[in-house]
């Protein structure tokens, strides 16, 4: 009888002691599943970027000061687990709401960053280019544009400082944000050499232009046309003033070599300027494109349409739409349609 109580006092005893022990593994567990598996990012930001100079304590001061997680505690334990103080890398890493622990510092451990997707089109100088690079990528714009002017770096991939604008092929890119401003150049080149495939050579050679003395051409033909069905004519005739010697005469350059685009009415003072993209008073092509030119303008050119017209107007409704001209006398019938719709409306410059 004394052993049987015996045996229930000590029953007695463990089942509490075993209730402390189940609690204690589901307290456990739960903050294991805090620390590794339950969702920890509570910031709106899209995005977390790990700049190439930061230290492994830049990064979990920021982390923390900015609530990029729910319980920083845990965050920070895990990342001593993880080794992340020892291989974090730098990178632009996405977030969302049902990211853990466990996979965000495994992304910022292995590197594992979202590439940006680059696009750009219509940009009209280097210092607008370098800018929207600048916006997108770990470099900032100073940088960017240092490369740009540079002309050790435009000789390396084979152009000059005035047509290294032409090796940028408006197209849509997918760059890692911390990639440096010379590798970006080359994946820029690595483009352009694909765009320029057989079949666009042979158009350029047949042309008896290089590379860029196309890309040049459709700037000019980009810069004059709001319409691009209308763009192979353009191109046709100003391939026709080439091939007679006479000056290209193109409004957009004029604009570009006195650095005023506010210009929507060329007078003879701005045709004056003493500057090689002023195709007024300069033959042949200027030094390099007025602005960057787009694949459209490009195909226009190596694909020109065939006339005989070396005069254009634009048309007095302002359609954006020009009048085509063979002879001096039918072309100026045309200019002074158009200059009178402008004194119409007022626009004197």
């Amino acid at each position: 009888m004394q052993e049987v109580q015996s045996e229930k006092k000590r029953r007695n005893v463990w089942i509490p002691v075993g209730i402390v022990f189940v609690v204690i593994a589901l307290i456990v567990s739960w903050i294991a599943y805090l620390a590794v598996l339950a969702p920890t990012v509570q910031t709106d930001a899209e995005y977390f970027y790990v700049h190439s100079n930061d230290t492994y304590d830049d990064v979990m001061q920021r982390i923390k000061e900015e609530n990029i997680v729910r319980n920083y505690t845990l965050f920070e334990y895990m990342a001593k687990a993880m080794d992340l103080p020892e291989n974090i890398n730098p990178g632009r890493y996405r977030l969302d709401s049902e990211m853990n622990n466990r996979r965000l510092i495994g992304n910022l451990r292995g590197g594992y960053q979202e590439a940006v997707k680059f696009r750009f089109q219509n940009v009209r100088l280097k210092e607008n280019f370098a800018g929207l690079l600048g916006q997108h990528f770990e470099a900032d714009s100073l940088e960017f544009l240092q490369v740009l002017q540079d002309e050790k770096t435009a000789e390396k991939f084979g152009f000059t400082s005035d047509n290294f604008f032409s090796m940028f092929i408006p197209n849509t890119y997918e760059i890692y944000w911390n990639t440096n401003p010379q590798k970006i150049m080359a994946r820029f080149h690595t483009e352009y050499m694909n765009f320029w495939n057989v079949d666009r050579k042979a158009k350029a050679d047949a042309l008896g232009m290089t590379t860029q003395e196309v890309s040049t051409l459709a700037a000019i033909v980009k810069g004059e046309a709001m319409h691009t069905d209308e763009m192979p004519a353009i191109a046709g005739l100003y391939i026709n003033r080439l091939k007679r010697g006479m000056l290209l005469q193109a409004d957009p350059t004029v604009i570009f070599a006195n650095n005023d685009f506010t210009i929507r009415r060329v007078l003879n003072r701005h045709l004056t300027i003493d500057n090689p993209y002023n195709t007024y008073r300069f033959k042949g092509l200027p030094p390099g494109p007025i602005m960057m030119p787009s694949i459209v303008a490009i195909d226009a050119v190596l694909n020109y349409k065939k006339h005989d017209y070396i005069y254009m107007c634009a048309k007095d409704d302002f359609s954006g739409y020009h009048l085509f001209a063979t002879t001096m006398a039918e072309h100026l019938v045309n200019a002074r349609k158009f200059q009178r719709a402008l004194d119409e409306r007022n626009i004197k410059r």
